[in-house]
């Protein structure tokens, strides 16, 4: 046996990412290997640290990639080599999440082991859908039972007399299949028909999905609307609050598909932010940056301490110019003395996290914001310095040449179009299944338009939304429709912009 492994058993949570707890992510962050079920948020995997093993089990109700027995035997195989393992389970790991086998298992082996507990989905899911499982007004009991017993089970495990007469909320996880058992199993035990109940779906998640009625009529709606799997069932009078109460799904973004076609480093934010507003952000980066490292002219560049000002139009900039800093043996500390002017927050919050102060920014978070805000006798025979795209446009240096400053660009990295013209975002797309395209640069715009090829008419299909007017510009030019422009040209100003356009829509619906 290894003297350093040990097991963590990290509850993930009902499926929103941002409800792992604070202990959970510090351990998911610091593992040496990750073994994860299918119902846990695949995006925390993102959190994984490089060079982590990550194994997919794909315990959930319609798929299993590893029996409990072999999960057992991996867990305790990962923890005999010294390694500091996180088994990753959907919810909380003791509440049907087998949690207890697992223990088990661990102890047997004698192996150190730590139970980090998880938000479950039998309080989430109902929370999220506006339903509290207690209420001192009709609920002081309730009970989470699980929805995946067998129906043909000679002998019910479930003591259903009692759940039907002695408990006020019911809650059953893993039931959809079952739920006509369900039904049947309390109304021929005394609860009447008219109790209402509450099927969730993906609870949770920006794609929730709530069917409401009674024990009469709950597993026709249900089927009506195509309630799947996973979903929690609510039964009980709590339910009624649910109109009152409703507040995720009243989000003006909820169940949006919101196309997002910024590259796979960007994309975070944005799909974030969206996902805050309730949207479903469905990642297609069209775009990759990639340094221009092969240039004896850039290293030159970054040997001359000879400028008075750095402008910066984007974060990207930032990164790659700090990278090309450090080839050449230099920091951003020795610039000291050169001034830096920045185009928007999210470059002057690059530049602060790299160390660098932002002398500079103008209103608007365009070249033009620059040339109308800045004094001319801060540029004015001044060296400056403006590192940027090789395609990048040359408004801004020759704006700040008519200022009467020396103006060196330098292209420090390249936006070509990525990889993976097959994205299942791409396919739903040509199937009419997304709602809203956000482009965030001209790149965006003409790269999806190459992707898409012929069927690049489908983006007229959606709402499009721009981070700003040349942008947009871009977009009419391509025979694009568009609908948003945002009047702040940041990421927040876009989702700002898309919630004014929707919010309206939302309240007609």
């Amino acid at each position: 046996m290894s003297k350093n492994g040990k097991v963590y058993l990290v509850g993930a949570g009902p499926g929103d990412p941002g409800l792992i707890t604070v202990k959970g992510l510090e351990l998911l962050r610091r593992a040496d290997a990750v073994v994860y079920d299918q119902l846990a948020n695949q995006t925390l995997l993102s959190e994984a640290r490089e060079g982590a093993e990550l194994v997919n089990v794909g315990k959930s109700s319609a798929r299993h990639t590893m029996s409990q027995e072999e999960i057992n035997r991996l867990l305790v195989r990962l923890g005999n080599e010294g390694k500091q393992v996180v088994r990753l389970k959907g919810g909380d790991p003791f509440v049907f999440g087998r949690g207890g086998e697992e223990v088990e298992a661990l102890v047997e082996a004698g192996l150190p082991f730590e139970v980090v507990p998880g938000v479950s989905a039998s309080v989430a899911v109902p929370a999220y859908a506006g339903i509290p499982v207690t209420h001192r007004k009709m609920a002081s009991s309730f009970a989470v039972i699980t929805g995946h017993e067998a129906p043909g089970k000679a002998e019910s495990s479930i003591a259903w007399e009692r759940l039907a007469g002695g408990v006020d909320t019911l809650v059953f996880l893993m039931g959809v299949s079952n739920l006509g058992y369900i039904v049947r199993q309390l109304t021929s035990n005394g609860m009447p028909g008219s109790t209402p109940v509450a099927v969730i779906r993906r609870g949770t998640l920006a794609g929730q999905q709530t069917v409401a009625g009674t024990l009469d009529d709950i597993a026709d709606r249900a089927e009506a609307q195509g309630i799947e799997p996973p979903a929690v069932i609510v039964v009980g009078d709590v339910v009624r609050l649910r109109d009152g109460m409703r507040w995720f799904d009243k989000s003006p973004l909820f169940a949006r598909r919101v196309l997002v076609t910024r590259s796979r480093e960007q994309a975070s934010r944005l799909s974030g932010m969206l996902e805050e507003q309730g949207a479903e952000p469905v990642e297609v980066p069209t775009i990759e940056i990639r340094a221009i490292e092969d240039d004896p002219a850039v290293d030159k560049v970054f040997r001359d301490s000879g400028y008075d000002w750095v402008f910066f139009t984007s974060a990207n900039a930032v990164g790659v110019f700090v990278a090309a800093l450090a080839r050449v043996g230099r920091t951003p500390g020795d610039l000291e003395k050169v001034r830096v002017a920045a185009i928007g927050p999210a470059t002057a919050e690059a530049l602060e996290k790299a160390g660098m102060r932002v002398d500079y920014m103008p209103k608007r978070y365009v070249a033009e914001g620059i040339l109308e805000d800045i004094p001319p006798s801060l540029v004015a025979g001044k060296r400056v310095l403006l590192p940027r795209a090789d395609i990048a446009r040359t408004d801004l240096a020759e704006g700040l040449e008519r200022l009467g400053a020396t103006v060196r660009q330098i292209a420090l990295y390249r936006t070509v179009p990525a990889a993976g013209n097959g994205h299942a975002g791409l396919k739903m797309l040509r199937e009419g299944k997304i709602d809203v395209i956000t482009f965030t640069s001209s790149s965006t715009v003409q790269n999806l338009v190459g992707m898409l090829g012929e069927e690049s008419a489908r983006i007229n299909e959606a709402l499009v939304a721009c981070i700003g007017p040349i942008t947009a510009a871009t977009a009419r030019k391509l025979g694009i429709r568009v609908d948003v422009v945002a009047e702040e040209h940041t990421i927040p100003g876009l989702i700002h912009a898309l919630v004014e356009r929707l919010s309206g829509e939302r309240e007609k619906e």
